[in-house]
């Protein structure tokens, strides 16, 4: 049974976003859903985040702000991504509580795991050591909600979840230059190369890296449920459990795109961490699952971006998303 009649979305035009809202409007047909971006309300401004709160009275609040990137975009910018995250993270949830907010659901990127943990990761290891070092400055800043949601459940009795996806993909991503995660880069290069006819795509680092990618409408299907069923301070990993190596991956995004020429590894670029795939038992013994396949999920993401991006010359292969998207507040 539904037992909330307003949520408010944060960030929802963001990637995440733009996968969640879809499916809380029509999941939940009897509910105001009411997404909100950067443009109405800034909420690295502590005022404006109380002004959202009191203009839209929500129930639950789900929270996807942050500043987001790629790896190239966290070496670039470290202190802005340790900056803004924490600021975001924290402020959004102490007004949450103050202002009566009956449940807040936020998420949690699944860095933040320590970059010597084994993998499948599982969610008790998450404090075993420290992230890998090119994304630690936003790893570190967004995994303070994990101390903040038992600090105010105890404190405050306040109801917050925290969610960790696996490396989410899929439809409205953001596929800029710098600030792009591996999939859309990908896609971008190969298609861009096919376009313009050049004999070989530079891919960055060695290829050997290992990630568990999950396509972000599977996770966003899962929601509804978590805001009605789960109500513990204990964090859910939510992705395949399966591994793919990045070079299995540019393989599978060569076939799709049709590019025919070279792909070449530039093992000067960092590779990250050398494997992340995530321990799911927590989230079958929910009986919850991730079913989207790869080769699947790729195919539709190739399609949206081709179908998406605006056809303009030179610029033919631009899919940027506004900043608001790119900082998916």
């Amino acid at each position: 049974m539904n037992q909330y009649s307003r949520i408010l979305v944060t960030g929802a035009s963001g990637f995440l976003g733009s996968h969640i809202v879809p499916v809380l409007e029509l999941q939940r047909p009897e509910t105001e859903i009411i997404p909100v971006e950067r443009s109405e309300y800034d909420l690295l401004c502590a005022p404006e985040i109380d002004r959202m709160l009191r203009d839209i009275q929500p129930d639950v609040v789900i929270n996807l702000a942050a500043r987001v990137g790629g790896i190239t975009a966290n070496i670039r910018y470290p202190a802005d991504f340790f900056f803004e995250n924490i600021q975001l993270v924290t402020r959004v949830f102490h007004a949450c509580q103050q202002a009566g907010v009956k449940k807040l659901v936020t998420f949690l990127a699944g860095c933040a795991y320590p970059a010597g943990a084994e993998s499948p990761l599982n969610e008790d290891d998450i404090w075993d050591g420290y992230p890998q070092f090119e994304s630690a400055p936003y790893s570190i800043a967004r995994k303070t909600v994990l101390t903040q949601s038992e600090a105010y459940r105890r404190q405050y009795g306040f109801n917050s979840i925290v969610l960790i996806p696996g490396n989410l993909y899929g439809e409205h991503d953001d596929f800029s230059a710098e600030s792009s995660h591996v999939i859309p880069a990908l896609i971008r290069r190969f298609v861009e190369a096919k376009e313009a006819g050049t004999p070989e795509v530079v891919c960055y680092g060695t290829g050997r890296p290992v990630r568990d990618f999950v396509h972000a409408g599977d996770v966003a299907t899962l929601v509804p449920w978590f805001l009605d069923n789960y109500d513990t301070s204990e964090p859910v990993n939510i992705s395949t459990g399966r591994g793919t190596s990045i070079r299995d991956l540019a393989e599978k995004i060569r076939r799709i795109v049709g590019y025919d020429g070279e792909m070449v590894w530039d093992a000067s670029k960092p590779d990250g961490q050398m494997e992340r795939t995530f321990d799911i038992s927590r989230l079958h013994d929910l009986g919850l699952r991730c079913d989207t396949a790869l080769e699947a999920g790729l195919r539709r993401t190739v399609a949206w971006f081709l179908e998406a991006r605006p056809v303009c010359g030179a610029d033919s292969g631009e899919v940027q998303a506004p900043p608001e998207r790119r900082r998916d507040r």
